[in-house]
C-alpha cells in the first residue's frame, strides 16, 4: 500500500508541474511580450512614410507598449495566482483511515 502510495504521490507532483508548465497564460504572456519588444523596437525610430501613413501617430511605439503591457498583465497574473493540479487540491497530506 505505501509504494502505491508513493507512485500516486509522484503522478500527483508530475500532473502539478505540467498544468503550471503548459498554462495558456504563460503561452499568451510570453509571446505578448516578445512581440511587444520588437514592435515597440520598430516603432521608435519610425520612418517618415510610416508616419504618413499613420497620420502622424507613432502607431507601431503605442501598440508595442499595450502589447507589452498585456504580455506583463499576463506573467503577472500566472505568478499571483499559479495553476492548480486537475482533479482538485486535495494535496494528500491528510491522513488514512
Amino acid at each position: 500500500m505505501s509504494d502505491l502510495h508513493k507512485e500516486v504521490s509522484e503522478l500527483e507532483r508530475k500532473s502539478a508541474t505540467a498544468a503550471r508548465l503548459f498554462d495558456i497564460r504563460r503561452i499568451i504572456g510570453g509571446l505578448f511580450v516578445v512581440y511587444g519588444v520588437i514592435v515597440t523596437i520598430a516603432g521608435i525610430n519610425p520612418s517618415d512614410t510610416d508616419l504618413k501613413k499613420a497620420e502622424g501617430v507613432h502607431i507601431n511605439l503605442w501598440t508595442g507598449l499595450a502589447m507589452l503591457v498585456l504580455g506583463l498583465f499576463f506573467l503577472v497574473w500566472l505568478k499571483l495566482r499559479p495553476a492548480e493540479a486537475p482533479g482538485g487540491s486535495d494535496t494528500g497530506t491528510g491522513t488514512d483511515a
